[in-house]
């Protein structure tokens, strides 16, 4: 019987991408809910969201911006998932990495990752946040080449990568946060012995430590959002940095304002991950059986 190749690195990478794609025509909606709420400015719920949503614009106005998402993840998850391998391989030279390597190369990665990836990033804001503006306002992007493309020529090339600070940040948060509250649910789960290595637990760890996430890197998230929506009024923009919104928002909104869209960000995050893994398991799967 002849021996089973090892995937290449480019095959790694593209079903990475592929994977975050899959799972991203599942969740952008949630997406969208999770940025008009972060938006709003004042208080509001989920219900309230979703009802003017439908009311105002249809149901197929919950997959504005799905072209941004899509490259979002072909472009931030690649990159993210291609640079943890390369440093993981590099680091299990002399034997298996300690778990706070592991979760420092996941920062790494994630920080490299968010930055190729702002650009889509600040298209996707804008793009969901499109429909709550007023007629008049609204820049009504056609695609997300079509936004980069305006972008570029009406507001300059570096206005892709505004928020790249806090949106590295979130990143290197997020995945912090995954890797070692992942990692605890799982063992937890384990010991309790009514959890086998299977999808359930996979699912199970994934959504408590979505919460755990969740907590840890919406302020940042919140702060990412505003900033790549922000227009420049009279030549002045509507914030200085991350911490201008914060300071903003605790001020006028209050201090639980800075995890505003809470429930649909945990309703993107765990099922967005499980999903990808999913997606992951397979398409590796499918490699192996026709490629190997």
């Amino acid at each position: 019987m002849s021996e089973e190749k090892p995937i290449p690195n480019s095959a790694k990478f593209a079903i990475g991408g592929l994977s975050g794609m899959g799972a991203t025509v599942f969740v952008q909606p949630l997406d969208l809910i999770k940025n008009r709420m972060q938006l709003s400015g004042q208080k509001t719920s989920t219900f309230t969201v979703v009802s003017n949503i439908i009311k105002n614009e249809g149901f197929f106005a919950f997959y504005n911006g799905l072209s941004a998402g899509l490259l979002r993840q072909a472009t931030y998850t690649t990159t993210r998932l291609g640079i943890y391998n390369w440093l993981f391989e590099r680091a299990s030279k002399d034997g298996q990495p300690v778990f706070v390597v592991k979760a420092a190369l996941g920062m790494i990665a994630g920080g490299f990752g968010a930055f190729v990836g702002t650009p889509a990033e600040v298209t996707l804001i804008r793009m969901t946040a499109d429909g709550r503006l007023p007629l008049a306002q609204r820049r009504n992007y056609k695609n997300v080449f079509d936004a980069l493309f305006r972008i570029i020529k009406e507001e300059g090339l570096l206005t892709l990568w505004r928020g790249a600070i806090p949106t590295v940040g979130r990143a290197m948060v997020v995945n912090a946060a995954q890797l070692a509250s992942y990692s605890q649910a799982k063992q937890i789960l384990l010991d309790t012995g009514y959890f086998k290595e299977n999808i359930t637990l996979h699912f199970s760890s994934s959504m408590i430590s979505g919460i755990i996430t969740t907590i840890a890197s919406m302020p940042v998230d919140i702060a990412k959002t505003r900033i790549q929506n922000m227009k420049t009024i009279n030549g002045k923009p509507e914030y200085t940095g991350a911490l201008d919104v914060l300071g903003k928002v605790i001020r006028n909104e209050g201090p639980l304002a800075l995890w505003k869209g809470f429930f649909p960000y945990y309703a993107r995050l765990g099922p967005h991950t499980v999903l990808t893994f999913i997606f992951l398991e397979q398409m590796n799967k499918a490699y192996k059986t026709y490629f190997s």
